[in-house]
C-alpha cells in the first residue's frame, strides 16, 4: 500500500513545472526566525482555538481569559508552543496568558488580515513578547476558501512587513494551493510556510492506513520544500475522531499520530503541529469552502471539548514543567 500512496502521490503532482527558489532569508527578521527554527526541532506544538470561542451562523461568542487559561493548563502537560488562528474575539488573550503558563513559543495567527483591530492585537503582542511570538499567519485558507486572492494576500504581507519588519511572517493555505502558479509571488515572499496538509479528505483514505497516512504527509511535506527553500511548519494535519460511521475513531488518530512521529521527527526545517488542540462541535454550523455537510468538523481535536486527553494525547510522553 505504501507504493500506492507514492504513486498516487507523485500523480497528484505530475505535470507540475515549478522550480525551487532561491533561499534568501531576510536580515531584519533573521534572529526571529532563528528562534522559530529553534522552535520547531525543540518544541511540540498544537494548532488552538479557545473552546469557548465559537462562530455560528457568522455570530461569534468570544473567549474568555478564564477558559483560555483553562484550556491552556490542560494541554500544557502534552505541548510546549502554539499555533492559533485570530488574535480577536478573546484570541488576543493567548500569548500573554500561554507565557504565563510557561510556553515557549506561539505563532499568532489573523483570522481577517484585513481588519486593522485585529492586525493591531497580534502585532502589539509580539512586540511585548518578542522573544516568544515567533511568526505570524495572515489569515487561514483565504484563497482556498475564496475570502481573498493571492494579491491580496501579497498586499497584507508587505503591510504587516512593513509595520514590523522582524517579525516572520506566513500564510496559511492547503498543500494544493501553495503549488499553484498564482503563488509564486508570496510564497517566495513568506519567511517560513505554515501548510495544511489533510490525508483524510484524499480519495484514497479509506482504503490506507496510518503509516500511508502518515507517509503522504510526508511527500508532500518534501515535494513543498522542492519549491520552498525555507522552514516549513505543517499547521494542520491528522485524523479526526468521528464520527464512527465515517469510520472515524479514536485509534484510528492516535495511529495517525504515532505513525507520523516515527516518519517526520521534527528539525529546524520540517516539522508539525498536532491538529487540533480540543473538539469544537460548533464548526458542524460554522462556514465551510467545502459544499456539503461535514460532521467530521467537530471531532478534530486531541482532547475533548471538556478538556479530557484522547488515546492520541495520552500516548504523548508528557513534558517537563
Amino acid at each position: 500500500m505504501r507504493q500506492l500512496i507514492a504513486v498516487l502521490t507523485l500523480c497528484l503532482f505530475a505535470g507540475s513545472a515549478l522550480a525551487a527558489e532561491p533561499c534568501a532569508p531576510r536580515k531584519a527578521a533573521a534572529p526571529a526566525l532563528q528562534r522559530l527554527e529553534a522552535a520547531m526541532a525543540g518544541h511540540r506544538f498544537v494548532t488552538y482555538t479557545p473552546t469557548s470561542l465559537k462562530v455560528v451562523d457568522g455570530n461569534v461568542t468570544r473567549a474568555d481569559a478564564e477558559s483560555i487559561r483553562a484550556d491552556l493548563m490542560a494541554l500544557r502537560p502534552w505541548f510546549d508552543a502554539l499555533v492559533t488562528y485570530t488574535a480577536r474575539d478573546g484570541g488576543e488573550l493567548v500569548p500573554g496568558i500561554a507565557r504565563e503558563l510557561g510556553y515557549k513559543a506561539i505563532v499568532i495567527g489573523i483570522w481577517t488580515p484585513g481588519d486593522p483591530e485585529e492586525i493591531r492585537n497580534a502585532l502589539a503582542a509580539a512586540k511585548r513578547y518578542p522573544d516568544f511570538v515567533v511568526g505570524l499567519s495572515l489569515g487561514n485558507e483565504i484563497v482556498f476558501g475564496k475570502r481573498g486572492t493571492w494579491g491580496e494576500l501579497a498586499r497584507y504581507v508587505k503591510l504587516t512587513r512593513e509595520r514590523m519588519p522582524t517579525l516572520p511572517i506566513t500564510v496559511t493555505e492547503p498543500f494544493a494551493q501553495f503549488l499553484e502558479g498564482d503563488a509564486g509571488d508570496v510564497r517566495s515572499s513568506l519567511d517560513f510556510m505554515l501548510v495544511n496538509v489533510h490525508p483524510a479528505f484524499e480519495t484514497w483514505f479509506k482504503t490506507a492506513g496510518a503509516e500511508n497516512w502518515a507517509d503522504f504527509v510526508v511527500k508532500v511535506t518534501e515535494k513543498l520544500g522542492g519549491v520552498y527553500c525555507g522552514p516549513i511548519l505543517v499547521k494542520e494535519t491528522g485524523v479526526p475522531t468521528g464520527p464512527a460511521d465515517m469510520g472515524f475513531s479514536e485509534a484510528k488518530q492516535a495511529a495517525f499520530w504515532r505513525a507520523l512521529e516515527a516518519q517526520m521527527k521534527p528539525s529546524r526545517a520540517r516539522a508539525f503541529s498536532y491538529f487540533a488542540a480540543f473538539d469544537a462541535p460548533w464548526r458542524t454550523q460554522d462556514f465551510n469552502p467545502v459544499a456539503g455537510s461535514h460532521p467530521e468538523e467537530a471531532y478534530w481535536g486531541l482532547f475533548t471539548e471538556a478538556r479530557a486527553p484522547k488515546a492520541a494525547a495520552q500516548g504523548l510522553k508528557k513534558l517537563p514543567q
